[in-house]
């Protein structure tokens, strides 16, 4: 039984439990929902229960190859399960688009900067890349894009934690890689990035940059005591993303992306769904009010439907023709 079930005379939690895998840039983002939690209820003992998934031991295949990004947070679903973790926090662009029955997605956190990262030891952008240059990357989505502006390139899988794919860079197996730049930010490594990469054309995958809690449905009380932990402008974007993403199958086997901006009721997207080869490629843009998570939802049905109009059902093997 989960030990958050019995909580202080005021309602706040006496002890809290969280989930996290152990590679450094998750210890800090479960680190930062510790200390976050600490200064919400001050008297609340919070502990991180370190672990390490699936998709931290297989590195030797591509992602889309093994199962895809939900390795990276079945273990910590399991330590909920039973009882030893009240939440778990991940990389909100690991969490699968339809959580498994009898789990939430509590709590959106402020969104660091969500843009790919240009990271290299002698070249100071992609442009300035030579022909054969090998460029690491994890994901379809940024290999579709660099394959159809460089075609000169010679793209490579790069899998493990940030600190193993940078000391793949600095041996030279690369010369150069492509990295969400919120993990080096938050990590204190934003002096490595030789240049933030556009949203346009590189369009991050849906979530990137967000912090994602998960806990168990049937106990609503830890929902609400990290309810102020909540950013109402990532909630509202992240949802529209993850619907496009959902409507679409987004999977590791699929290079699409989803990113939306919102601002005083304002909010603005753009996806794509591209061939690995970058030679095809649906393209959609989207805008609207929004002022709660189904309005934007709304709007991600919507781009995504704009997407299917035009033939990304196609570009994307697991949905039907």
């Amino acid at each position: 039984m989960s030990q958050t079930l019995n909580s202080s005379p005021s309602g706040a939690p006496k002890r809290l439990v969280i989930a996290s895998r152990e590679s450094r840039l998750a210890m800090w983002q479960a680190e930062h929902v510790r200390d976050c939690l600490n200064k919400l209820y001050p008297g609340c003992d919070v502990q991180i229960l370190g672990m390490t998934t699936r998709g931290d031991q297989i590195l030797d295949r591509a992602l889309s190859k093994v199962g895809g990004k939900g390795l990276f947070v079945k273990e910590l679903e399991t330590a909920l399960e039973d009882g030893r973790a009240d939440l778990a926090v991940h990389s909100l662009k690991d969490v699968p688009m339809v959580m498994p029955e009898g789990f939430d997605l509590s709590c959106v956190m402020a969104r660091e900067d969500a843009r790919d990262a240009f990271v290299s030891n002698d070249y100071a952008s992609l442009e300035d890349l030579p022909h054969g240059a090998i460029v690491g990357t994890s994901s379809l989505r940024r290999e579709s894009v660099l394959r159809a502006k460089f075609p000169h390139l010679v793209i490579e899988p790069l899998r493990g934690n940030l600190d193993t794919r940078m000391g793949k860079l600095d041996r030279g197996e690369y010369q150069a890689i492509i990295l969400a730049a919120a993990g080096l930010k938050r990590l204190g490594l934003e002096s490595r990035i030789r240049a933030f990469l556009p949203y346009d054309p590189y369009t991050p995958a849906a979530g990137q940059g967000a912090l994602g809690i998960e806990t168990l449905s049937k106990h609503p009380n830890i929902k609400q005591w990290l309810a102020p932990l909540n950013d109402l402008p990532t909630l509202f974007a992240v949802s529209a993303e993850r619907m496009v993403s959902r409507q679409l199958g987004g999977s590791c086997e699929v290079p699409l992306a989803a990113h939306a901006v919102w601002d005083q009721n304002q909010m603005n997207i753009r996806s794509f769904v591209a061939s690995v080869d970058g030679k095809a490629i649906c393209l959609a843009i989207g805008s609207a009010q929004v002022k709660s998570v189904e309005d934007a939802e709304a709007l991600g049905l919507a781009v995504a439907k704009d997407l299917l109009s035009q033939g990304a059902a196609d570009l994307i093997p697991t949905l039907p023709k």
